[in-house]
């Protein structure tokens, strides 16, 4: 029996959490800071907070004692990304050295910086990513979901697997650390797109149009910042940015929506910390830095304009766009 402990009681954490207590085999528990939410996990078998209305399984804990890392196998990172680094750090006394570590957050770590990149040199723990095509309600109602396992290691990609077998979530698995974690982040930026595009244009053709340039631009910059391209073939690439884009319960995607309509203005834009919004500032000023031409990538980086241009007008960003491609 392994000790699973998930560090965050949100919706995906709860959501794959349950998904493992269900199996009833392995000794899972939600380890978080908001109380309110761990009695009504371990008192009613709900997460009032994020599922109110799906009854968890009764081998699902949940706890705020941070001393539960100590005996921990595997731990899940299920908190935001600009959090992880500095969790891990603050709380590097309690994590068990032997424990592989899965980080689940889609996003930048401490300074912009890839998060297995933020960990390598200051922790032994074996470290993965699992990124992967994954709305947390459709995990938690059961539905097949696949997810891709990144490690540099492969031996460590079957401890892992293990847990999920006979469950709803499925893996492919990749050592392109950088690329899966790269095209986590990616998606997000064309997903806010793809909603800009959507929220004028109901027409098909030109839904593919952008898309086919988005999965380009996404391979490109994978590539240039040391991914490599078949990442976008798994779970984590094409899947995970088909998922983002094409479907409103996508957070970016509606942002994009939003912003096509005319629902967005600077007062909103300090405001909005989604993940897409912070990785065009740093991926625009990525590919500034280097030796690359900036109009290699027309899509990111107009996006990059309507976020930090005065009175860009958002509805000409389609047509601006069209006009930069070939």
């Amino acid at each position: 029996m392994k000790k699973v402990v998930f560090v965050g009681s949100g919706a995906i954490g709860t959501a794959i959490g349950n998904v493992l207590a269900r199996k009833g085999v392995d000794d899972i528990t939600l380890l978080s800071i908001e109380e309110e939410v761990v009695e009504s996990i371990n008192n009613l078998r709900y997460n009032l907070t994020y599922f109110p209305n799906v009854k968890l399984s009764r081998n699902l804990k949940a706890t705020t004692d941070i001393q539960i890392l100590k005996d921990a196998d595997v731990i899940f990172m299920a908190i935001p990304s600009t959090a992880v680094v500095g969790y891990l750090f603050d709380n590097k006394e309690y994590i068990n050295p032997n424990a592989i570590i899965v980080n689940l957050a889609k996003g930048f770590g401490k300074c912009d910086c890839l998060i297995p990149d933020c960990l390598r040199d200051n922790f032994s723990n074996p470290i993965m990513m699992m990124k992967g095509p994954s709305f947390a309600r459709e995990i938690i109602n059961r539905q097949d979901t696949g997810f891709t396992l990144g490690c540099v290691d492969n031996q460590y990609f079957s401890e892992v697997s293990e847990l999920f077998e006979n469950t709803n979530i499925r893996f492919d698995f990749s050592n392109d650390v950088t690329g899966v974690e790269l095209a986590s982040i990616l998606k997000n930026i064309y997903a806010i797109i793809i909603g800009m595009l959507d929220a004028n244009y109901d027409s098909a053709n030109m839904r593919s149009l952008f898309i086919t340039k988005s999965i380009n631009e996404m391979r490109s910059l994978m590539i240039t910042f040391g991914g490599q391209e078949i990442t976008m073939f798994n779970y984590c690439g094409f899947g995970d940015f088909a998922l983002t884009s094409l479907n409103d319960m996508s957070r970016n995607r509606t942002l994009g929506l939003l912003i096509g309509k005319g629902f967005f203005n600077s007062g909103i834009s300090e405001k909005v910390v989604l993940e897409g919004r912070i990785a065009v500032d740093v991926f625009y000023q990525k590919v500034q830095d280097s030796s690359i031409d900036i109009n290699a990538f027309p899509l990111m980086s107009e996006l990059y304009h309507v976020f930090n241009d005065n009175d860009y007008p958002t509805k000409k960003f389609v047509k601006n766009v069209l006009n930069k491609i070939k």
